[in-house]
């Protein structure tokens, strides 16, 4: 059985090992009573993280909310398309602000992009958490632009964090940005590349959800 499926409170505890964590310490990142996560692995109550606390402890300790009982993240379909093997990544009907920010509702498909499955593999990127979103706004120029395209590995997050450019949401906003581990542990940068643009010096981990990282763009000729 792969982590994936795992019990989440089974998969949590050999995480919190693997880290040298004790159960007190994490119930207080998520702002819970000291015996709160001891309780929810030994004794099964409450029966499931709440998505918040899910989320922060995923961020705190740079894993997947999939292993932690959350959503398996948006998979693409592999399809036969001008030859064998295609693999179809779904593009959806949303933008990542790289400007203000503007509030995500859903995150519909409005169709499909074939990709060789090779140049895939060449990117780095699991064709399985692969999915296409739109920029919006100019906050990441000159290095993306507005309305430009971008290829976003949902398997690339919080467990392989590294610096680069990901998308992310903060305070229910999605956004792209570029990230660096910023001194301190579990704390992180969120830099626009645009200097006319706010950026954050030190955030802690858990300030962010992230989405994936941005492996490729593409965009219009003009």
């Amino acid at each position: 059985m792969t982590d994936a499926f795992a019990d989440p409170r089974t998969t949590l505890d050999r995480l919190l090992a693997e880290k040298g964590i004790d159960y007190a310490r994490l119930s207080q990142v998520i702002g819970r009573n000291p015996a709160y996560i001891q309780q929810y692995i030994k004794r099964g109550s409450p029966r499931r993280l709440a998505e918040q606390d899910r989320g922060r402890i995923a961020a705190y300790l740079g894993v997947s909310e999939a292993l932690l009982g959350g959503p398996v993240p948006r998979v693409a379909t592999p399809a036969r398309m001008r030859g064998p093997g295609m693999i179809l990544v779904p593009r959806l009907a949303i933008g990542a602000s790289a400007g203000a920010g503007a509030s995500v509702d859903g995150e519909p498909v409005e169709g499909n992009v074939a990709f060789d499955p090779k140049w895939l593999r060449d990117l780095g990127a699991d064709p399985r958490a692969l999915s296409i979103i739109r920029v919006e706004g100019d906050s990441m120029a000159p290095t993306l632009n507005d309305g430009d395209d971008i290829l976003v590995d949902g398997g690339d997050a919080a467990s392989r964090l590294r610096d680069g450019i990901y998308v992310l949401r903060m305070d229910d906003v999605l956004m792209v940005k570029r990230l660096a581990r910023a001194p301190g542990p579990g704390r992180i940068a969120v830099i626009s590349d645009n200097p006319h643009y706010r950026s954050w010096d030190d955030l802690p981990m858990n300030a962010i959800r992230l989405v994936g990282r941005v492996v490729w763009t593409g965009r219009r000729v003009r």
